[in-house]
């Protein structure tokens, strides 16, 4: 007699659109059930009515990642709908305006410190609680990075220091999670071609002062890096992976 295989719960923030969307998309064709959030509700409705047409199983929560309490929610549906969670895509970040740093408005600092850093450690924070508490205990967690956590664009200062925030955090969590099978696994990525980094296909302030527009990847191949890590299992990682635009100015002198 086989033995059922138990489902396997996924968690992707910043569902909506961009990597996300495509991380989100590719664990449901690998046969996670998918819960997809982010802030606004009529794309997750849409990309889980499309997973439903599919027969698969997704479950659209709206979530500020920024909120302490619309986080706890989150993972509170998580937890009574599934029992559990395997895996969370940690993904969700936003940008600044790319200007010398006394012009930045603070207001957009805040914005960004928010998203990318509060907003990744606490949903870091109530999926390693969940994962600590359930049966079997265990789970992956994957952040997403950027090049910029090794080394910034021009102009670029907070995001590069949030960047610098996640892998720290990445680290964190691989060492004090090993108690409970908890393991952190980190993803830096250049050039994604998304709905946010379009506007990189037409130009980019470089180091040298001039603008030029630079190579980009199609989105599904950081997908498909982010279905790898997640399939592996728990007594092996991946705790950093760069994944670029083979040809951007990056590596050497560009």
């Amino acid at each position: 007699m086989n033995t059922p295989i138990a489902p396997r719960i996924a968690l992707v923030t910043g569902a909506g659109s961009g990597v996300g969307r495509a991380a989100a998309r590719a664990l449901l064709e690998d046969g996670w059930s998918v819960v997809l959030a982010g802030r606004r509700a009529e794309p997750l409705l849409a990309l889980a009515a499309e997973a439903a047409e599919r027969g698969h199983t997704a479950l659209a929560v709206p979530t500020d990642v920024t909120d302490a309490d619309s986080v706890q929610a989150l993972f509170a549906t998580v937890e009574r709908r599934f029992g559990r969670l395997d895996v969370l895509f940690n993904n969700a970040g936003v940008n600044a305006p790319a200007v010398p740093i006394d012009e930045l408005p603070l207001d957009k600092w805040f914005g960004l410190l928010n998203t990318n850093v509060s907003g990744m450690f606490l949903c870091a924070r109530a999926a390693f609680g969940l994962m600590r508490r359930q049966s079997p205990q265990g789970g992956r967690i994957i952040n997403n990075g950027s090049i910029s956590a090794h080394t910034p664009r021009p102009f670029t200062a907070p995001y590069t220091m949030s960047k610098h925030a996640v892998t720290g955090l990445t680290k964190a969590l691989a060492l004090d999670g090993r108690a409970w099978n908890i393991v952190a696994s980190q993803i830096d990525i250049g050039n994604a071609l998304t709905e946010m980094s379009e506007r990189m296909t037409r130009g980019v302030l470089q180091a040298n002062g001039t603008t030029a527009p630079e190579p980009m990847m199609d989105a599904q191949h950081v997908a498909d890096a982010v279905r790898h890590v997640a399939a592996l299992p728990l007594a092996t990682n991946i705790l950093n992976m760069t994944i670029m635009a083979s040809a951007m100015p990056y590596a050497g002198r560009g």
